[in-house]
């Protein structure tokens, strides 16, 4: 059988580290022993999160096209794949014969003849390869979020403000010299209550405050500047209001003036809580693809019915508690029993290990930058002396290193922190999966929802009867479970 073989990094770093030579050196050993012909090799340095993969088209490509079947072999899962979308393509292939996929850490080849545990096992080795890049995304978030509670700004600067750099070399934001005044002076007109805003805009105009169109500021703008705490020392943020460091343009008490006024006097809202509903917002119509909303009746039942938005469908009224019926009964068919909990962790231990092989060459490569970040600095600093560079070129170029340095240490921190939750996933899966049921009925009703939308997607209702659609890994779990391990797993493994 002709083989393409797969040598993949995700960036230029790593292939620098010596990660491809050595991927290509156990491809070429495992074909031989196996007796694969090598058709050909494919050593790329391209992200498997990007949306668009144009080398690993390329290889499904000649795989569609070729008239026999081809092995497609790599090291290991997270080579091929670091999500499930990958796997619809893959599985079709699969399906029709075309390619018989060889992983070689994990000992797993599928083709035609793969049974339901096989399927699992790259299942699973393809989630928690996604796990481990998850982790890395919310370490990112993280980051962000803790730079937002302590008041550093992110983004474009607020009107009125410019960016810059402070001594230290980190960048700020600081007052705008030829607008700044004038935002002050529009908190000062409109906290006398004397001044609307059109007659703001006026005065503005008058000054010769211009927006970046060259027309005059508009009274909504002019209304939401002054609605904005920053200029007086907070910022909202998606984590809630924090005080910041940078300079304001008005005072606090000017600030909470102003709002009085546009607020008429702080009148107070009308707050109302709506009724918790445990499909609210979750299921559409299969028929129109209007949301299927939730309504009581006779004071004490919940019923759901499509809102016939578009006007084509016949509104028909469901009870909530037969809607959950389907859903709960998916429950029971995720409850693994003990021996197939122990298969499973087994393989998580297989998986783990190429994980912490991953993460040390990635570290290895990181590193590696490190050092010649260093050296590049060092170098610099020899060139100033003897006079190859003057001192405003190598000030910049410092500037420029230790920048580097500091996005590679934060990259490293990522990597650490993210071999250090690699089972946090195995272990909410496997716990979920033995006692969601019993999770379910003992939860609250945000509890519930949470735990819906974690297994299911796509609700779709069809007159009286619920359409599901079981996510990954649920959804192999479900096959895994009731399928022999001699059965093929086909429709029961079928992907969206």
């Amino acid at each position: 059988m002709k083989a393409i073989l797969l040598a993949r990094v995700s960036s230029r770093e790593q292939q620098e580290g010596m990660s491809i030579p050595a991927q290509e050196r156990r491809l070429q050993e495992y074909a031989m022993r196996k007796g694969l012909q090598v058709y050909q090799v494919f050593a790329i340095a391209e992200s498997s999160t990007k949306d668009t993969r144009k080398e690993f088209q390329k290889i499904l490509e000649l795989i569609q096209k070729s008239k026999e079947p081809i092995a497609l072999v790599a090291d290991t899962v997270d080579r091929v794949q670091r999500g499930f979308k990958e796997s619809v393509v893959l599985e079709d292939l699969r399906k029709e014969g075309k390619v018989e996929i060889h992983f070689i850490r994990e000992g797993l080849v599928l083709n035609l003849k793969s049974n339901s545990s096989d399927i699992l096992r790259w299942d699973m080795g393809v989630m928690f390869a996604r796990s481990y890049v998850l982790q890395l995304s919310d370490n990112i978030k993280r980051a962000k979020e803790q730079s937002a509670r302590n008041g550093i700004w992110m983004g474009l600067a607020p009107t009125g403000y410019i960016h810059s750099v402070d001594e230290q070399g980190n960048k700020t934001i600081i007052p705008d010299p030829a607008l700044a005044p004038f935002i002050t002076k529009m908190f000062e007109l409109y906290a006398t209550g004397s001044y609307s805003l059109r007659k703001v805009q006026e005065e503005l105009t008058a000054m010769g405050v211009r927006a970046k169109n060259g027309k005059p500021l508009a009274i909504s703008q002019i209304n939401k500047l002054l609605k904005k705490p920053f200029y007086a020392g907070t910022m909202e943020t998606k984590y809630g209001v924090v005080s910041h460091y940078y300079e304001c343009l008005t005072t606090p008490g000017t600030f909470k003036r102003v709002q009085e006024i546009i607020d008429g006097y702080q009148s107070k809202p009308h707050k109302t809580r709506a009724k918790p509903f445990i499909l609210k917002g979750m299921i559409t119509c299969a028929h129109c693809g209007c949301v299927v909303t939730p309504e009581i009746k006779k004071k004490q039942y919940i019923y759901y019915s499509c809102t016939n938005g578009k006007g084509g469908c016949k509104r028909v009224y469901v009870r909530e508690e037969e809607l959950l019926k389907p859903l709960l009964e998916y429950f029971d068919h995720i409850a693994l029993n003990e021996e197939q909990i122990v298969t499973i962790t087994e393989y998580l231990r297989e998986i783990h290990h190429s994980e912490a092989r991953f993460h040390k060459e990635s570290m290895t490569a990181l590193r590696k930058e490190q050092d010649r970040v260093q050296r590049r600095i060092s170098q610099i600093y020899d060139d100033k002396l003897d006079g190859v560079i003057d001192e405003v070129m190598y000030l910049e170029k410092v500037k420029e290193y230790k920048a580097r340095q500091v996005e590679l240490i934060e990259e490293m921190k990522r990597h650490e922190t993210a071999d250090q939750n690699f089972y946090i996933t195995a272990n909410m899966v496997l716990k979920l999966a033995s006692r969601a049921r019993e999770l379910f009925e003992s939860s609250e009703v945000d509890e519930k929802r949470q735990l819906l939308n974690l297994m299911f997607q796509n609700l779709k209702l069809d007159g009286k009867n619920m359409l599901t659609q079981v996510c990954e890994p649920f959804n192999a779990m479900i096959g895994y479970k009731e399928c022999p391990s001699n059965w093929r797993w086909r429709e029961s493994n079928s992907r969206p």
